[in-house]
């Protein structure tokens, strides 16, 4: 009996699929948050709840790429100058 529901399981549930895309690498999370913060949140940005912590996520993630670019300011050399970035 153990056999024959090892082979039907993997016909039925491995030659029979479609083809599934591969979803990128995910990873899923339990958040506690403030009602009122997650309610304004979605309300303002008319998103759902995994849309607006996602680009919470990735606000934060971007402010700090944005920081170490900051710390560059003044210590790269360009061969244009910045007025004739501003002809354009």
């Amino acid at each position: 009996m153990e056999c024959h529901i090892a082979i039907w399981h993997e016909i039925r549930y491995h030659l029979e699929m479609k083809a599934v895309r591969k979803k990128p690498d995910m990873r899923k999370i339990t958040v506690i948050l403030p009602r009122e913060l997650v309610e304004t949140a979605t309300r303002v940005s008319n998103l759902s709840i995994t849309a607006a912590v996602r680009k919470g996520l990735e606000a934060v993630a971007a402010t700090d790429a944005f920081e170490k670019l900051r710390q560059l300011r003044g210590k790269e050399r360009f061969s244009i100058s910045l007025k004739e970035l501003r002809r354009d």
